[in-house]
């Protein structure tokens, strides 16, 4: 029966026997001798107990015991080394006045290396697994972002998967090099030539808690800041040049559009957004708009020239000055803007009936007007009596502003006999009698000339009424039976689903200028011609016609 001695090395316990405690003891007490005089002596004894921890751990899990015996210490002592094995070896080496090599032939362990490094250690570490050189990898790692960023995925994973070489055996075991004394002392000596080499760095290269302590997130921090500095410089000297191209070509086109709104104002007041202004704020509006997108425009175009070419800056009392009137003119737009939309709150209509002549053989020709209308300031200032006398203008496939959506129609089935076109007028105000009073404003033409019914292509609005989304709604009322020929040029117009082409198909006279329909109890159908008898055309002489309407005078 041997006695048993419980000893803790680096906070893992081991039951050893007396006899093996002894020559342990004996073997540590040496090797502590050895690497007292060394800078890192706590350092590497502390690694060479470590290891001696782990080899005891193999044995026990390997024989399945609980007990160091003298046999076990003898094994780790050998496969360790002694201190005289390696000191005689020394002396041997120095006295045939030749250099020492150490083998490197222990098995190497997968680590990050945090000595060579640009992010994590990864491609450093591989490096040493493989015994190849780092920049090949990072080479194609880097080579490998290019293709979906794949490269980018597996060294973010392989960085959280593979553990960071923290103390000097993990070091050892990434490049190789053998865990005896012969290893650690080998390892000591070439860290203390690296200081050597770079005495100039030694203050940095001193500091344990940089490798201690330094994180995922804290080296990534840092490899940014070397990219914004070095090749970031670059890109954001570029980024404000077109920082700078965008300013001017912003410049350009908002004084452009100033000019436009602001001077071209009386031939373009039918387009947006002339229509929704009225005209006696209408260039306030345009100026103080000008002014709160320029300014912004104008800091960074001056803040940006700053930084790409370190020009002056822009003085307080210019700045405090351009961000007052920057001020005043976004509370102009704000309040005119206010004003405008309020001119839609309310909505208003009204109807008017048309009593229609009923046509000789009970069909209707439906056709669109292609006669253009002139208000009085253009007919005089395109001088329409003398220079288009006898001339005929039309106004197909030509739509202004909101117009070609004001005006639509249906056709239902009548009560009585006699037809009639219902007239449906709407539009939007600040109030419901400004709503009403803006539909009254307008004026829509149509006209009859006994079979032929010819309607205008827009509600128009009388000069100096601004848009207030004033529509018309047409509802003809046919009676039953009646034959209804419909203009191809109407599709746009009509609405409960009539289908020009499809009735146009039906009657295999898909180029047919108009296609017939038949008013029915259910309502209005395709009239198909069993026959297929041509279409007749309906010929009709438009003359110019001018608009002199005017708005009434306030009072």
């Amino acid at each position: 029966m041997n006695k048993t001695i419980i000893i803790n090395i680096n906070g893992t316990v081991f039951h050893i026997e007396e006899d093996a405690y002894e020559i342990l003891k004996s073997y540590m007490t040496d090797v502590k001798r050895h690497f007292m005089n060394s800078a890192d002596s706590h350092e590497i004894t502390t690694d060479i107990e470590n290891r001696i921890a782990e080899m005891f751990s193999e044995i026990l899990a390997a024989e399945e015991k609980q007990v160091i015996v003298e046999q076990d210490v003898k094994t780790v002592v050998e496969q360790m080394g002694t201190v005289q094995d390696f000191e005689n070896a020394e002396n041997d080496a120095e006295g045939a006045q030749s250099n020492y090599t150490y083998n490197n032939s222990g098995t190497r362990t997968l680590f990050r290396d945090p000595d060579d490094h640009l992010l994590g250690g990864v491609c450093a570490g591989l490096a040493n697994y493989f015994g190849t050189q780092t920049i090949w990898l990072r080479l194609a790692f880097a080579f490998s972002v290019l293709f979906f960023g794949t490269g980018l995925f597996l060294y973010i994973i392989l960085w959280i998967v593979i553990p960071k070489a923290v103390t000097r055996a993990d070091r050892m075991a990434m490049k190789g090099e053998k865990l005896n004394l012969q290893g650690f002392k080998n390892n000591l000596e070439e860290e203390l030539s690296a200081v050597r080499d770079h005495l100039t760095n030694l203050h940095a290269e001193a500091r344990p808690m940089i490798y201690k302590f330094r994180d995922f997130v804290t080296e990534f921090v840092y490899l940014l800041g070397k990219l914004i500095k070095g090749a970031g410089h670059i890109l954001i000297k570029l980024i404000g040049i077109v920082i700078l191209i965008a300013c001017l070509a912003g410049t350009i086109a908002l004084v452009a559009m100033l000019v436009t709104l602001a001077i071209w104002t009386d031939p373009h007041s039918h387009l947006f957004p002339y229509s929704v202004m009225t005209y006696q704020y209408a260039n306030r509006l345009y100026y103080a708009g000008f002014f709160a997108a320029f300014i912004p425009v104008l800091f960074i175009f001056l803040l940006t020239l700053k930084a790409v070419f370190n020009t002056r800056g822009i003085d307080k009392s210019v700045g405090s000055v351009l961000f007052v009137a920057w001020l005043f003119a976004v509370g102009v737009v704000v309040f005119y803007g206010t004003r405008i939309a309020a001119g839609f709150r309310s909505s208003a209509s009204f109807n008017q009936t048309v009593s229609l002549a009923t046509p000789s053989k009970n069909i209707y020709y439906l056709k669109i007007n292609d006669v253009k209308y002139f208000t009085h300031d253009d007919s005089t200032r395109l001088n329409m009596k003398s220079t288009f006398k006898g001339v005929v203008i039309t106004n197909e496939n030509t739509y202004d502003d909101f117009r070609e959506n004001n005006m639509s129609l249906h056709i239902e089935k009548s009560d009585v006999a006699q037809p009639i076109l219902v007239e449906t007028f709407r539009a939007r105000g600040n109030e419901y009698e400004d709503a009403l009073l803006n539909a009254r404003n307008t004026k829509y033409i149509f006209t009859q000339t006994d079979t032929l019914l010819t309607f205008d292509r827009y509600l128009q609005r009388l000069e100096g009424t601004p848009w207030r989304d004033q529509e018309i709604e047409l509802t003809l009322k046919v009676p039953v039976n009646a034959v209804v020929m419909i203009d191809s040029k109407m599709g746009d117009f009509l609405r409960d689903g009539i289908d020009i082409n499809q009735c146009r198909d039906k009657n295999k006279t898909p180029d047919a200028p108009n296609a017939p329909f038949i008013m029915m109890n259910e309502g209005l159908t395709c009239k198909v011609d069993t026959l297929v008898a041509p279409v007749a055309k309906v010929v009709t002489t438009t003359t110019v016609t001018v608009d002199t309407i005017k708005a009434p005078k306030k009072k």
